[in-house]
């Protein structure tokens, strides 16, 4: 009989418990694209792309004319200098390539340097309405294949938190 009482308080309490929790689902993406310093952010890294473009093309356009210029070559052009010719070509082509890699490595630097701020600031503001909130787990939304009834979108707390509307 005892065994059977425990049992059902063991089953009971689990359950309570969870109706006791509460739970919250922020939408990160709709709060990132409210933050000045998000756009702030998005201002700098084209401004970097696009110097990046701007080097790029002015690199394909040296590339053109020296292809240009060694296709129009005469036939009587001695070969060491048609060697020499395709050497700077391709010398040239291995600088465009590791230009163009450096410049990816060089942006994705920059964006996570200039995201990590942005993100903190976030986070913080979801502990804190979590905190005040009493919720016992706050949820992306953008993640969530299901929310119930329950579930509270705390979207709008955070938001204020940050103090953006």
């Amino acid at each position: 009989m005892i065994k059977k009482i425990l049992l059902a308080v063991a089953l009971i309490l689990p359950a309570m418990s969870m109706s006791a929790q509460k739970f919250g689902t922020v939408n990160v993406d709709e709060i990132m694209e409210a933050l000045p310093a998000y756009a702030e952010m998005k201002t700098k890294i084209e401004a970097s792309s696009k110097t990046y473009e701007d080097e790029f093309a002015k690199l394909q356009q040296e590339m053109e004319k020296k292809y240009t210029e060694f296709q129009q070559m005469e036939q009587t052009t001695p070969e060491a200098i048609k060697e020499r010719r395709m050497q700077e070509l391709q010398e040239l082509d291995q600088k465009i390539q590791q230009f163009r890699a450096t410049a990816q490595q060089d942006l994705q630097r920059q964006q996570m340097q200039l995201m990590q701020p942005i993100q903190e600031s976030i986070m913080k503001a979801i502990q804190t309405v979590g905190a005040s909130g009493n919720y016992t787990f706050i949820f992306d939304a953008g993640q969530s294949y299901y929310a119930g009834p329950t579930v509270e979108n705390v979207t709008p707390q955070v938001k204020s938190a940050l103090g953006i509307k």
